[in-house]
């Protein structure tokens, strides 16, 4: 079974060039920016697979690869509805140094706040919890600017990587998709 999900992650690369992908304003990058792989992670925080893979994958991913330089993460928002954008935009306005702790905590808490009975309220509060005031959120919300850079990036994704799903990521310009929450098949990716 194991040999079956090796063999599946590898056929869902696609060869893509890299220096096709550009930077944008709101990308949020972790790791040593010379490092060698660079992983672009297209995910959606309303995505349970990528609230998997935050959970099961991420903190060693983390630890062993950009914690240590061999690796640096570009995480993109791929929002797939109304409350994931909200999630994403507040995330942003949290600003940089707070930026992964809200996206972690949106994807540690998804299945309270998007299960709620106002999971747009759920989320005012976490932001709440995690130092911005109910003003700053409501302007963040309204900021049609930085709404439209998040799907505007979407739109990128779609052309220049052909991304449809959450998550998929990009390991030095080759596109994964369907790929197992698991951490040992993850790293064979990067390998």
């Amino acid at each position: 079974m194991r040999k079956l999900l090796f063999s599946l992650l590898f056929l869902a690369a696609t060869p893509v060039l890299a220096a096709a992908d550009k930077t944008w304003p709101i990308d949020e990058t972790l790791g040593k920016p010379d490092a060698p792989i660079t992983i672009i992670e297209y995910a959606s925080l309303t995505c349970s697979h990528c609230a998997e893979f935050e959970g099961k994958v991420w903190p060693q991913l983390k630890k062993d690869w950009l914690d240590t330089g061999k690796a640096k993460l570009v995480y993109r928002d791929y929002v797939w509805d109304g409350m994931a954008e909200a999630a994403a935009m507040i995330s942003h306005c949290a600003g940089h140094d707070r930026y992964y702790a809200f996206v972690e905590t949106f994807f540690h808490s998804q299945a309270n706040w998007l299960q709620s009975a106002q999971p747009l309220e759920s989320l005012k509060n976490i932001a709440k919890l995690g130092g911005m005031s109910g003003d700053q959120v409501n302007a963040c919300l309204a900021d049609k600017a930085l709404l439209n850079q998040i799907l505007a990036r979407k739109d990128d994704a779609e052309k220049l990587y052909d991304v449809h799903s959450t998550p998929t990521f990009v390991i030095n310009g080759k596109v994964y998709t369907s790929v197992s929450p698991d951490y040992q098949a993850f790293t064979q990716l990067l390998k």
